[in-house]
């Protein structure tokens, strides 16, 4: 069963989702993200912005999984990059870690 997901469009490249955002959020994501963590990084705030909630867990964002996996082939770890890439973001100030397995989207 397909997910769709609110505020996800085709993006240029096939296989890739963009996320629209409001210029004010978009201004600078690229600048605190690294240069060669970008990709991942990005889809995985990309779900975590689609997502619509304040409040969010793993098991929120492991439910697009497939989803990631088919934007990054090479990765056999998808589970393990996903929480690595919310460590990112948490220290990058795009999410905030509550509890074990529960973030606020900021």
């Amino acid at each position: 069963m397909r997910r769709r997901v609110r505020g996800l469009v085709p993006g240029p490249h096939s296989g890739t989702v963009k996320l629209r955002l409001p210029p004010r959020q978009s201004r600078g994501i690229s600048q605190r993200i690294r240069h060669d963590a970008r990709g991942c990084t990005l889809d995985v705030l990309n779900v975590v912005r689609a997502l619509n909630k304040d409040v969010f867990s793993l098991r929120d964002v492991y439910a697009f999984a497939a989803h990631l996996e088919k934007l990054h082939p090479d990765n056999r770890h998808g589970r393990d990059k996903i929480r690595q890439q919310l460590q990112v973001l948490r220290d990058l100030g795009f999410v905030e870690f509550l509890d074990r397995g529960h973030y606020r989207n900021l």
